[in-house]
């Protein structure tokens, strides 16, 4: 397909097994695209290899088998044109809220007038002007994740990668952030690859879902999600057909998650 932004075709991957010599076998054959502005989430059961496909698009982990694609080039190194938003907000304590977000700028040598230019839009666009001077312990969960996400806004990468970065928040904030991100990710023309466990979060966010098995995981199913945007996080099933979409997904994923052990 032309345009593709990112490409994961035939994606094996197999881990030692600490103690016994052997291999274990966690993705198999797993290949999906994303287009370039697409928001794309992937769900799956816990220890499917979610977070191993950003590490791959991250250029942090070869595949055993297969390969990722960049604009059609090959990751066979540290990727750093695309943004990663891990799980925790990892803001280094002793620096600065600016001085944590200049840092990728730093590391890139832009000019210093460039710099506090690009930081300062990066601060304000995720709601934190006037704490440019806190230190990470000095600002909330949800402040610290918004810190992060300016951090990888700030370089404009096309391709931004998110590891359940909301997971670790309470409901309120959760809600807050994913209105946000919704709006950021629309301004920033960014692909989005969105790793998470939670299918409303997953359908009110994305335009399409990646649904994997349990390990050895496999693709499941690739759904469109064709709703209006912007759309109400707050409220989802309010959105015209949330419903529908929601139970497309959970028809298929339904089947991944052993419902007689859940309490």
């Amino acid at each position: 397909m032309t345009g593709q932004v990112l490409a994961f075709d035939g994606i094996g991957q197999d881990f030692a097994t600490p103690g016994s010599g052997g291999r274990i076998r966690v993705l198999d054959g797993i290949s999906f695209d994303a287009e370039p502005g697409q928001f794309v989430a992937v769900i799956g059961p816990s220890g499917c290899g979610k977070s191993t496909l950003l590490q791959m698009a991250a250029g942090l982990l070869m595949p055993t088998r297969g390969n990722v694609k960049h604009h059609g080039r090959t990751i066979d190194s540290v990727n750093q044109a695309v943004g990663f938003v891990p799980q925790q907000a990892q803001l280094f304590p002793w620096k600065t809220l600016q001085e944590n977000v200049e840092l990728p700028l730093v590391l890139r040598s832009v000019p210093a007038e460039q710099r506090r230019a690009q930081v300062a839009k990066a601060i304000e666009a995720v709601g934190l002007k006037g704490f440019e001077n806190y230190y990470p312990n000095q600002l909330s969960g949800g402040m610290q994740k918004r810190g992060s996400i300016a951090r990888t806004l700030v370089y404009r990468p096309d391709v931004i990668l998110m590891d359940e970065p909301f997971g670790a928040l309470d409901a309120q904030t959760r809600m807050v952030m994913q209105n946000d991100l919704q709006t950021l990710s629309a301004e920033a023309g960014a692909t989005v690859i969105f790793v998470t466990h939670d299918i409303t979060e997953a359908v009110v966010l994305a335009d399409r879902v990646v649904i994997l098995s349990q390990r050895p995981s496999r693709l499941l199913a690739n759904i469109a999600i064709d709703l209006p945007r912007p759309r109400d996080v707050f409220e989802p099933f309010k959105n015209p057909g949330f419903e529908q979409a929601y139970d497309a997904v959970w028809s298929v994923f339904r089947s991944q998650i052993d419902i007689r052990g859940a309490h």
